[in-house]
C-alpha cells in the first residue's frame, strides 16, 4: 500500500503522523511510504531521517494526497485538504466530526474511508488511540492553567500551590475520573493546589478516594453541584466527554457571572464542542480570551505545543492499527477487530458513526453492513 504523510495544516500544528522509525516499520512491512518535504520538522525530523529508513519525499501537500492509498495523519483535514481526498481514499487521523459540521459533509461528498483515532477501542473498551492524547492535554491543562491564573496574563494572580500560610488555589476537574481528567487531577495534587473533580462515574471517583487518601475532593456530577464548585474555582478544567458525540456543556452562559473574576477556564474538550458555551476555538499563538471577566483558554490541539512528546505518543498508539488496515485492507483489518471496526466514522459516502448522525440527523449506516 502506499501510505502519505503531508504536513499538518492546522495553525501552529507541529506534530507529523508519522516519525522516522514508526515510517520504517510500514516500509519493512512492504509499504511505500511518501512523506511531504519538512513534514516533520516541527516534532525534530529532517527529511533526510526519512530517507534513511526507506521513505520518499514529496515536494508538495498536492503530491502526497494524489500517490496515496492511505493518509496518516493528526489533526482533521481543514477545508484547503477537501478537494484533495479522493474517492476511496483512506484518511486515517482525529477526525472529531462531532464538532465540525463541514468536515462531516466533506467526508461524505468525497467518498472516503475516514478511520478516526478517537473512537476505536480496545479490548477493555478504552480508547487506545485517544489516550496518550489525553494524557498530555491533561498535564498540560494545570500548566496552561497556572499560567494564565498570573496576573500578567489576566488572571486573578494566584499561585496554584500556595504558600507557608497562604491557601492554595482551588482546582475544579470537570470529567475528573476520565483520561484527561485523572492526569490534571495528578498534575494539580503535585503543585499542591486544593482539587475536586467531579463525574458521574462513581466507581472511578471511589478509585481516586482510595488512591489519594483524601488529598482530592470527589463530587457526583449535577447541575447545582457544578454551579456551586464554579463559584469557588480560580481553575476549571473541562475534560467532559462522550466518545465520538458532542461534549455536554457543564458551565453555561449564565453561569460566569457566578465566577471569580479573573478565574481561569481551560476548556480540553473544545475539539469535540467544548465543557463550556461560551468557548471558541483558539490556537497556540492566542490561546485566551475573556469572556465577563473570565479567561478562556481553548487550544484545540494542545499537545500541538509539546510535538517532541506527542508524537512519538500517538505514533506507538496508532501503529499496529494502521499497520493493520495496511497489511490486510481496511475491509478485512476492521472485520478482524472490532474495535478498529467502531473507528470507521464513514465509508464511501455513508455516515457510520452513530453519535455523529444523531447530533445531525443524518442517515446512519451501521459500519459492519458496509464491509
Amino acid at each position: 500500500m502506499k501510505i502519505g504523510v503531508p504536513i499538518e495544516i492546522k495553525k501552529h500544528e507541529y506534530r507529523v503522523g508519522l516519525a522516522p522509525h514508526h515510517a520504517a516499520a510500514y516500509v519493512k512491512a512492504g509499504h511505500e511510504v511518501y512523506i511531504q518535504h519538512k513534514a516533520g520538522v516541527g516534532s525534530g525530523y529532517p527529511d533526510k531521517a526519512y530517507v534513511a529508513v526507506g521513505c520518499k519525499i514529496l515536494d508538495t501537500i498536492e503530491e502526497v494526497y494524489a500517490t496515496a492509498d492511505m493518509i496518516i495523519k493528526v489533526k482533521e483535514p481543514l477545508e484547503p485538504e477537501y478537494n484533495l481526498m479522493r474517492e476511496g481514499q483512506i484518511l486515517y487521523t482525529y477526525f472529531h466530526l462531532a464538532a465540525d459540521k463541514a468536515l462531516t459533509e466533506a467526508v461524505l461528498d468525497r467518498k472516503i474511508v475516514a478511520i478516526a483515532y478517537e473512537t476505536i477501542r480496545d479490548r477493555k473498551g478504552a480508547l487506545p488511540c485517544l489516550k496518550p492524547m489525553s494524557e498530555i492535554a491533561g498535564r498540560l491543562s494545570i500548566q496552561e492553567g497556572a499560567k494564565y491564573l498570573e496576573k500578567p496574563f489576566g488572571g486573578r494572580g494566584v499561585l496554584l500551590g500556595g504558600v507557608t500560610g497562604v491557601l492554595p488555589a482551588n482546582v475544579l476537574v470537570l470529567g475528573g475520573a476520565g483520561v484527561v481528567g485523572r492526569n490534571a487531577v495528578a498534575m494539580a495534587v503535585g503543585l499542591g493546589a486544593n482539587v475536586t473533580a467531579v463525574d458521574v462515574n462513581l466507581d472511578a471517583l471511589t478509585e481516586m478516594d482510595t488512591h489519594y487518601a483524601g488529598r482530592v475532593h470527589t463530587l457526583y456530577s449535577t447541575d447545582e453541584a457544578v454551579r456551586e464548585e464554579i463559584a469557588k474555582a480560580d481553575l476549571v478544567i473541562g475534560a467532559a466527554l462522550i466518545p465520538g458525540a458532542a461534549t455536554p456543556q457543564l458551565i453555561r452562559r449564565e453561569h460566569l457571572p457566578l465566577m471569580k473574576k479573573g478565574a481561569v477556564i481551560v476548556d480540553v474538550a473544545i475539539d469535540q464542542g467544548g465543557t463550556c458555551q461560551t468557548s471558541h476555538v483558539t490556537y497556540h499563538d492566542k490561546p485566551v480570551f475573556a469572556e465577563q471577566g473570565v479567561i478562556h483558554y481553548c487550544v484545540g490541539n494542545m499537545p500541538g505545543a509539546v510535538p517532541c512528546t506527542s508524537t512519538l505518543a500517538l505514533n506507538n498508539a496508532t501503529l499496529r492499527y494502521g499497520l493493520a488496515i495496511a497489511n490486510k485492507g481496511y475491509r478485512e483489518a476492521l472485520k478482524a477487530d472490532q474495535g478498529l471496526m467502531l473507528g470507521l466514522n464513514a465509508h464511501l459516502g455513508k455516515l457510520t458513526c452513530k453519535p455523529v448522525a444523531e447530533l445531525y440527523a443524518m442517515e446512519y449506516t451501521d459500519p459492519a453492513s458496509v464491509l
